[in-house]
C-alpha cells in the first residue's frame, strides 16, 4: 500500500503505509529516541502531532499494555525509515504494526527519515498529512495540510484530560514493584496525598509518586483549586501535556491560587503553567525538544542530568520575577529548563524525570517533591 507524508509548505514524501489505512493530519515533529517508541506512540502530549521517529528500525520488540503511558497511542500518525511488522520479545502481545492499525494510527515507513528531520530543522515544524492509497493527489493533500488548524492558541490539554477524579492505586502492576533498576519505594515513610492535574499526564509518572509513598489522586484539567484543597492535599502536581500553555487560563489561574497553600511540583506543560502563573512568557521553538538525551545543567548540583523531552513550547527566562530563580538549563540551546520559588514551595522542570524508559539522572526530583511535602506539614 502506497503512503505519502505531504507538508504545508509544499514538501511531499513517498513510501509505504502500514497502520490503519486512514488520512490523518497534525503538526509534523520529529523524536530521537533509541528504544522506547510504545511510550511515545501513548504519550498524551503528542495529541495533535505526526511524529517522526530518527531511530531507523521500528517495532521490532512488539507492543505490551505494561509499557503504555495512556490507554492508547495519541500520536496523530508515525513516520518511520523500516517498520517491522512483526515482533521478536518475549513481553511482546501485539504486534505494533497490529496495534496501530487497532486504534486507527497511519504509519508511513520506507521514508528518508534523515530529510525528513532536517528540513523540520531547517524550516521549523509544520503541518502536515499522511495519506494511504492509490493515485494520491499531491497538490491537494498539500492544500489539506495548509488548511489544518495551528496548534498554536490551541487548547488541547482539556481534550486528552480524563473526564473524572480517580485514584492511582499503589498496587497497580504497571507500578513493577521489584524491578532492581527502579527505586524501592518509600512505603515504610508516613503516606503522602497528592492531587495530580491531568493535562495528559503519563502514567509512570504516577508510578513514580506512588513509588515515593504516595497516594495519588488524579482530577480533570478544570477542576478549581478549592476543590483541590478541599481534598487535604499534602501536595499538587500539575502534569506534562499537548499543545500551548497559554490559552489554559483556568490552569494558570488555579497555581496562582494555590500559590503558598500547597508544595507544587509540575513537569513539561506544568512547567509553562508556573512560568505563566509566576508572570512570564511562552514561546515556541522552532522545531521543540523530542528525545531521550538532553543533556540539562542542574545549577544547584553542578551536575550535568541527561534526560528525555517532549514539548515545543518554552518559558522565556528574562521574563519571569526576580523572586523566581532559574534552577536548570538546557545545554544544547541554553533554554531554561528548570525553575523554583524563593519563598513558596513550588518548582517545575522542562522534562521528563519520570521517562520510561529513558534516563534515571533525575528521579531525585521525585525525592525533592515529597521533602518538600514533609517539611511543609512540620
Amino acid at each position: 500500500m502506497q503512503a505519502m507524508l505531504a507538508l504545508e509548505d509544499g514538501r511531499v514524501f513517498r513510501g509505504k503505509g502500514y497502520g490503519a489505512p486512514v488520512e490523518r493530519a497534525g503538526e509534523v515533529v520529529f523524536n530521537t529516541s533509541l528504544t522506547g517508541y510504545q511510550e511515545i506512540f501513548t504519550d498524551p502530549s503528542y495529541a495533535g502531532q505526526i511524529v517522526v521517529l530518527t531511530n531507523p528500525h521500528i517495532g521490532n520488540y512488539g507492543t505490551t499494555p505494561h509499557d503504555a503511558e495512556s490507554a492508547r497511542p495519541m500520536i496523530e500518525g508515525l513516520v518511520t525509515r523500516e517498520f517491522s511488522t512483526t515482533s521478536s520479545n518475549w513481553r511482546a502481545t501485539e504486534v505494533a504494526d497490529e496495534y496501530l492499525e487497532r486504534n486507527g494510527i497511519p504509519v508511513i515507513a520506507e521514508v528518508d527519515t534523515r530529510a525528513v528531520v532536517r528540513h523540520l530543522r531547517a524550516n521549523g515544524v509544520m503541518r502536515g498529512i499522511i495519506a494511504s492509497g492509490e493515485n494520491l493527489d499531491e497538490a491537494a493533500l498539500v492544500a489539506k495540510a495548509r488548511s489544518i488548524r495551528k496548534m498554536d492558541g490551541t487548547d488541547l490539554a482539556s481534550v486528552v484530560s480524563t473526564k473524572t477524579a480517580y485514584e492511582w492505586s499503589a498496587l497497580e502492576p504497571k507500578n513493577q514493584t521489584g524491578d532492581k533498576l527502579l527505586p524501592a519505594g518509600s512505603q515504610e515513610q508516613q503516606p503522602m496525598h497528592v492531587v495530580a492535574y491531568d493535562f495528559g499526564i503519563k502514567e509512570n509518572i504516577l508510578r513514580m509518586l506512588t513509588r515515593e509513598g504516595c497516594r495519588v489522586t488524579v482530577v480533570p484539567a478544570h477542576t478549581p483549586a478549592e476543590e483541590v484543597l478541599a481534598m487535604g492535599p499534602d501536595g499538587v502536581f500539575f502534569s506534562n501535556g499537548p499543545g500551548d500553555p497559554e490559552p489554559l487560563d483556568y490552569a494558570i489561574e488555579n497555581v496562582q491560587a494555590l500559590k503558598g497553600k500547597a508544595p507544587l511540583f509540575g513537569i513539561c506543560l506544568g512547567h509553562q503553567i508556573f512560568g505563566l502563573a509566576l508572570g512570564g512568557k511562552t514561546y515556541k521553538l522552532k522545531f521543540g525538544h523530542h528525545g531521550g538525551n538532553h543533556p540539562i545543567l542542574n545549577h544547584q548540583t553542578g551536575k550535568v542530568e541527561i534526560t528525555a523531552q517532549n514539548h515545543n513550547y518554552n518559558v522565556d527566562p528574562a521574563s519571569l520575577p526576580a523572586d523566581v530563580e532559574q534552577t536548570h538549563t538546557n545545554l544544547n540551546d541554553g533554554t531554561l529548563a528548570g525553575l523554583k520559588h524563593k519563598t513558596d514551595p513550588m518548582f517545575s522542570v522542562q522534562y521528563h524525570p519520570e521517562a520510561s524508559p529513558g534516563p534515571h539522572d533525575s528521579h531525585y526530583l521525585f525525592k525533592d517533591f515529597r521533602t518538600m511535602m514533609e517539611t511543609w506539614k512540620k
